[in-house]
Protein backbone atom coordinates (compact mmCIF):
# COMPACT_ATOMS: atom_id res chain seq x y z
CA UNK A 1 0.00 0.00 0.00
CA UNK A 2 3.17 2.28 0.83
CA UNK A 3 4.57 1.07 -2.43
CA UNK A 4 0.96 1.94 -4.15
CA UNK A 5 0.72 5.38 -2.63
CA UNK A 6 4.41 6.68 -3.73
CA UNK A 7 3.45 5.84 -6.95
CA UNK A 8 0.71 7.57 -7.07
CA UNK A 9 2.14 10.75 -5.43
CA UNK A 10 4.78 10.86 -7.80
CA UNK A 11 2.60 10.53 -10.92
CA UNK A 12 0.51 13.55 -10.21
CA UNK A 13 4.12 15.62 -9.23
CA UNK A 14 5.27 14.76 -13.00
CA UNK A 15 1.88 15.94 -14.38
CA UNK A 16 1.56 19.04 -12.59
CA UNK A 17 5.49 19.85 -13.45
CA UNK A 18 4.91 18.61 -17.02
CA UNK A 19 1.81 21.39 -16.97
CA UNK A 20 4.33 23.99 -15.72
CA UNK A 21 6.77 22.91 -18.32
CA UNK A 22 4.06 23.43 -21.18
CA UNK A 23 2.80 26.56 -20.01
CA UNK A 24 6.29 27.97 -19.86
CA UNK A 25 6.83 26.77 -23.50
CA UNK A 26 3.74 28.47 -24.16
CA UNK A 27 4.48 31.27 -22.81
CA UNK A 28 7.84 31.24 -24.73
CA UNK A 29 6.50 30.62 -27.62
CA UNK A 30 4.28 33.63 -27.79
CA UNK A 31 7.30 35.67 -26.17
CA UNK A 32 9.01 34.56 -29.36
CA UNK A 33 6.64 35.49 -31.66
CA UNK A 34 6.30 38.71 -30.09
CA UNK A 35 9.75 39.40 -30.42
CA UNK A 36 10.26 38.59 -34.20
CA UNK A 37 11.64 40.65 -35.75
CA UNK A 38 9.60 42.22 -38.90
CA UNK A 39 11.75 45.12 -40.15
CA UNK A 40 15.74 46.10 -39.94
CA UNK A 41 17.56 49.47 -40.29
CA UNK A 42 21.30 49.22 -39.65
CA UNK A 43 21.58 48.21 -36.02
CA UNK A 44 17.99 48.79 -35.48
CA UNK A 45 15.36 46.30 -35.20
CA UNK A 46 11.38 46.18 -35.41
CA UNK A 47 9.64 44.48 -33.12
CA UNK A 48 6.21 42.25 -34.21
CA UNK A 49 5.10 43.51 -30.69
CA UNK A 50 5.86 47.16 -31.19
CA UNK A 51 4.15 47.15 -34.66
CA UNK A 52 1.14 45.23 -33.67
CA UNK A 53 0.39 47.97 -31.08
CA UNK A 54 0.59 50.67 -34.01
CA UNK A 55 -2.11 49.15 -35.78
CA UNK A 56 -5.89 49.77 -33.78
CA UNK A 57 -8.07 46.99 -33.13
CA UNK A 58 -11.25 47.09 -35.38
CA UNK A 59 -9.75 47.76 -38.38
CA UNK A 60 -10.00 46.13 -41.76
CA UNK A 61 -7.34 43.25 -42.85
CA UNK A 62 -6.59 45.51 -45.75
CA UNK A 63 -6.21 49.04 -43.36
CA UNK A 64 -4.38 46.72 -41.21
CA UNK A 65 -1.82 45.90 -43.97
CA UNK A 66 -1.68 49.76 -44.95
CA UNK A 67 -1.54 51.14 -41.40
CA UNK A 68 1.55 48.30 -40.58
CA UNK A 69 3.09 49.14 -43.70
CA UNK A 70 2.72 53.46 -42.95
CA UNK A 71 4.28 52.86 -39.60
CA UNK A 72 7.79 50.88 -41.24
CA UNK A 73 8.36 53.41 -43.10
CA UNK A 74 7.86 56.01 -41.31
CA UNK A 75 10.02 53.98 -38.44
CA UNK A 76 12.72 53.13 -41.29
CA UNK A 77 13.13 56.87 -41.97
CA UNK A 78 13.47 57.95 -38.02
CA UNK A 79 16.54 55.27 -38.07
CA UNK A 80 18.14 56.07 -41.04
CA UNK A 81 18.12 59.66 -40.09
CA UNK A 82 19.00 59.07 -36.36
CA UNK A 83 22.18 57.27 -38.07
CA UNK A 84 23.15 60.03 -40.42
CA UNK A 85 22.70 62.92 -37.04
CA UNK A 86 24.96 59.97 -35.28
CA UNK A 87 27.93 59.67 -37.88
CA UNK A 88 28.10 63.43 -38.52
CA UNK A 89 27.33 65.62 -36.00
CA UNK A 90 30.10 65.91 -33.38
CA UNK A 91 30.17 64.20 -29.75
CA UNK A 92 28.75 67.76 -28.27
CA UNK A 93 26.39 67.67 -31.00
CA UNK A 94 25.08 64.44 -29.84
CA UNK A 95 24.85 65.34 -26.44
CA UNK A 96 21.24 65.45 -25.73
CA UNK A 97 20.94 64.82 -22.01
CA UNK A 98 20.38 68.72 -20.88
CA UNK A 99 17.40 68.65 -23.58
CA UNK A 100 16.05 65.66 -22.38
CA UNK A 101 16.24 66.60 -18.75
CA UNK A 102 14.56 69.41 -19.50
CA UNK A 103 11.65 68.17 -21.46
CA UNK A 104 11.12 65.89 -17.95
CA UNK A 105 10.86 68.60 -16.16
CA UNK A 106 8.30 70.11 -18.40
CA UNK A 107 6.36 67.34 -18.86
CA UNK A 108 5.94 66.42 -15.17
CA UNK A 109 5.56 69.67 -14.20
CA UNK A 110 2.37 70.27 -17.06
CA UNK A 111 0.93 67.15 -15.80
CA UNK A 112 1.32 67.80 -11.77
CA UNK A 113 -0.37 71.00 -12.76
CA UNK A 114 -3.45 69.56 -14.55
CA UNK A 115 -3.56 67.43 -11.81
CA UNK A 116 -4.12 70.11 -9.24
CA UNK A 117 -6.53 72.20 -11.73
CA UNK A 118 -8.66 69.86 -12.46
CA UNK A 119 -8.88 68.78 -8.04
CA UNK A 120 -9.20 72.51 -8.03
CA UNK A 121 -11.13 74.36 -10.47
CA UNK A 122 -14.63 75.82 -10.61
CA UNK A 123 -16.36 75.50 -13.83
CA UNK A 124 -19.51 77.75 -13.36
CA UNK A 125 -19.80 80.54 -14.67
CA UNK A 126 -22.78 82.59 -14.59
CA UNK A 127 -24.56 84.34 -16.94
CA UNK A 128 -23.82 87.19 -15.42
CA UNK A 129 -19.96 87.46 -15.09
CA UNK A 130 -20.39 86.10 -18.80
CA UNK A 131 -22.35 89.11 -19.69
CA UNK A 132 -19.80 91.23 -17.48
CA UNK A 133 -16.52 90.54 -19.66
CA UNK A 134 -18.52 90.89 -22.60
CA UNK A 135 -19.65 94.78 -22.18
CA UNK A 136 -16.31 95.25 -20.70
CA UNK A 137 -14.44 93.92 -24.02
CA UNK A 138 -16.56 94.92 -26.92
CA UNK A 139 -13.52 95.00 -29.23
CA UNK A 140 -12.82 91.29 -28.70
CA UNK A 141 -16.35 90.20 -30.39
CA UNK A 142 -16.04 91.94 -33.27
CA UNK A 143 -16.86 89.80 -36.49
CA UNK A 144 -14.49 89.03 -39.04
CA UNK A 145 -16.73 87.80 -41.16
CA UNK A 146 -20.83 87.56 -41.10
CA UNK A 147 -23.21 85.53 -39.27
CA UNK A 148 -27.07 84.65 -39.87
CA UNK A 149 -30.32 83.10 -38.85
CA UNK A 150 -31.64 80.85 -41.34
CA UNK A 151 -33.97 78.06 -41.99
CA UNK A 152 -32.30 75.54 -45.43
CA UNK A 153 -33.64 73.03 -47.01
CA UNK A 154 -32.70 70.51 -50.21
CA UNK A 155 -35.05 68.78 -52.05
CA UNK A 156 -35.91 67.41 -55.35
CA UNK A 157 -37.32 69.58 -58.17
CA UNK A 158 -40.27 67.68 -58.56
CA UNK A 159 -41.35 67.47 -54.72
CA UNK A 160 -44.79 68.33 -54.42
CA UNK A 161 -44.37 69.52 -50.93
CA UNK A 162 -41.56 72.19 -52.29
CA UNK A 163 -43.36 75.05 -52.54
CA UNK A 164 -45.01 74.18 -49.53
CA UNK A 165 -42.34 74.10 -47.54
CA UNK A 166 -40.55 77.06 -48.92
CA UNK A 167 -44.25 78.99 -48.00
CA UNK A 168 -43.92 77.44 -44.58
CA UNK A 169 -40.60 77.97 -43.57
CA UNK A 170 -41.20 81.85 -44.23
CA UNK A 171 -43.74 82.10 -42.05
CA UNK A 172 -43.86 83.97 -38.76
CA UNK A 173 -46.56 81.48 -36.99
CA UNK A 174 -45.34 78.84 -35.05
CA UNK A 175 -47.67 76.56 -36.45
CA UNK A 176 -46.63 76.98 -39.98
CA UNK A 177 -43.32 76.52 -38.99
CA UNK A 178 -43.54 73.33 -37.29
CA UNK A 179 -45.52 72.37 -40.32
CA UNK A 180 -42.54 72.76 -42.61
CA UNK A 181 -40.38 70.66 -40.54
CA UNK A 182 -42.87 68.03 -40.59
CA UNK A 183 -43.10 67.74 -44.43
CA UNK A 184 -39.18 68.38 -44.87
CA UNK A 185 -38.63 65.13 -42.76
CA UNK A 186 -40.89 63.37 -44.77
CA UNK A 187 -39.86 64.97 -48.49
CA UNK A 188 -36.21 66.97 -48.38
CA UNK A 189 -32.98 65.39 -48.51
CA UNK A 190 -31.63 68.23 -45.70
CA UNK A 191 -33.75 70.18 -43.93
CA UNK A 192 -31.80 72.31 -40.68
CA UNK A 193 -33.43 75.59 -38.83
CA UNK A 194 -31.24 77.66 -37.30
CA UNK A 195 -33.97 80.97 -36.80
CA UNK A 196 -33.17 80.83 -33.08
CA UNK A 197 -29.18 80.23 -33.47
CA UNK A 198 -26.48 82.32 -35.00
CA UNK A 199 -24.67 80.54 -37.42
CA UNK A 200 -21.63 81.80 -40.11
CA UNK A 201 -22.53 82.74 -43.13
CA UNK A 202 -19.63 80.53 -45.19
CA UNK A 203 -21.24 77.48 -43.90
CA UNK A 204 -24.60 78.36 -45.05
CA UNK A 205 -22.95 79.11 -48.27
CA UNK A 206 -21.08 75.84 -48.71
CA UNK A 207 -25.09 74.31 -48.78
CA UNK A 208 -24.95 76.53 -52.14
CA UNK A 209 -21.07 75.79 -52.96
CA UNK A 210 -20.51 79.26 -53.43
CA UNK A 211 -18.71 81.88 -51.32
CA UNK A 212 -20.78 83.79 -48.36
CA UNK A 213 -20.34 87.61 -50.44
CA UNK A 214 -22.18 85.65 -53.94
CA UNK A 215 -24.57 83.76 -51.42
CA UNK A 216 -25.68 87.18 -49.31
CA UNK A 217 -25.83 89.29 -52.65
CA UNK A 218 -28.24 86.89 -54.36
CA UNK A 219 -30.79 87.23 -51.43
CA UNK A 220 -34.28 88.01 -52.44
CA UNK A 221 -36.91 88.61 -50.16
CA UNK A 222 -35.31 86.83 -47.77
CA UNK A 223 -34.12 84.02 -49.86
CA UNK A 224 -31.19 82.32 -51.39
CA UNK A 225 -32.10 79.38 -54.14
CA UNK A 226 -29.68 77.33 -56.55
CA UNK A 227 -30.68 74.06 -58.51
CA UNK A 228 -27.58 71.10 -58.45
CA UNK A 229 -28.15 70.55 -61.84
CA UNK A 230 -28.96 66.90 -60.12
CA UNK A 231 -32.93 67.52 -59.93
CA UNK A 232 -32.48 68.98 -56.33
CA UNK A 233 -33.06 72.25 -55.62
CA UNK A 234 -31.19 74.58 -52.16
CA UNK A 235 -33.38 77.38 -50.71
CA UNK A 236 -32.52 79.09 -47.27
CA UNK A 237 -34.87 81.85 -46.07
CA UNK A 238 -32.89 84.28 -44.16
CA UNK A 239 -34.75 85.42 -41.01
CA UNK A 240 -31.18 88.22 -39.69
CA UNK A 241 -27.79 88.54 -41.01
CA UNK A 242 -25.13 90.84 -39.03
CA UNK A 243 -22.21 91.99 -41.05
CA UNK A 244 -18.47 91.56 -40.58
CA UNK A 245 -16.76 94.73 -38.54
CA UNK A 246 -19.79 94.67 -36.16
CA UNK A 247 -20.18 93.15 -32.63
CA UNK A 248 -21.27 89.60 -32.36
CA UNK A 249 -24.46 88.86 -29.80
CA UNK A 250 -23.95 87.86 -26.46
CA UNK A 251 -25.01 84.70 -27.28
CA UNK A 252 -23.29 84.15 -30.22
CA UNK A 253 -19.97 84.61 -27.94
CA UNK A 254 -20.91 83.22 -24.88
CA UNK A 255 -19.46 80.09 -25.37
CA UNK A 256 -16.21 81.51 -26.26
CA UNK A 257 -15.77 83.52 -23.27
CA UNK A 258 -16.88 80.86 -20.66
CA UNK A 259 -13.78 79.09 -21.88
CA UNK A 260 -12.00 82.80 -21.98
CA UNK A 261 -12.98 83.26 -18.13
CA UNK A 262 -11.99 79.33 -16.86
CA UNK A 263 -8.34 79.92 -19.17
CA UNK A 264 -7.90 82.45 -16.41
CA UNK A 265 -8.89 80.62 -13.63
CA UNK A 266 -6.97 77.82 -14.63
CA UNK A 267 -3.78 80.48 -14.91
CA UNK A 268 -4.52 81.93 -11.58
CA UNK A 269 -4.56 78.26 -10.40
CA UNK A 270 -1.12 77.12 -11.38
CA UNK A 271 0.37 81.17 -10.75
CA UNK A 272 -0.95 80.29 -7.25
CA UNK A 273 0.39 76.96 -6.83
CA UNK A 274 4.04 78.13 -7.52
CA UNK A 275 3.98 81.10 -5.43
CA UNK A 276 2.41 79.04 -2.41
CA UNK A 277 5.71 76.10 -3.11
CA UNK A 278 7.99 78.51 -3.29
CA UNK A 279 6.71 80.12 -0.40
CA UNK A 280 6.29 76.78 1.68
CA UNK A 281 10.12 76.00 0.22
CA UNK A 282 12.03 79.24 1.27
CA UNK A 283 10.15 78.76 5.02
CA UNK A 284 11.27 75.42 5.75
CA UNK A 285 14.07 76.37 4.19
CA UNK A 286 14.33 73.84 1.42
CA UNK A 287 16.05 76.52 -0.86
CA UNK A 288 19.57 77.45 -0.21
CA UNK A 289 21.35 80.20 -2.61
CA UNK A 290 24.94 80.47 -2.46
Amino acid sequence: MRLKSFILAWAATLCLASCDVVSSIVTAAGDFLHREVVAEVGKHKLYRQELEAAVPDGVSPEDSASIAMQYIKSWAADRIVLDMAESQLSKEERDVSREVEEYKISLLKYRYEQLYVNERLDTAVSPQEIAAYYETNPERFKLTAPILKCRYMNIPQDSPNLESIRKKMSSKKVEDVLEADSLAYASALKYFDYSDTWMDAASLAREFGTDYQSMLSSVRGGFVEKADGLGNVSVAYVLEVIREGRQAPLEYCAGRIREIILNARKHALVSSLEQDLLKDAEEKEKIVIY
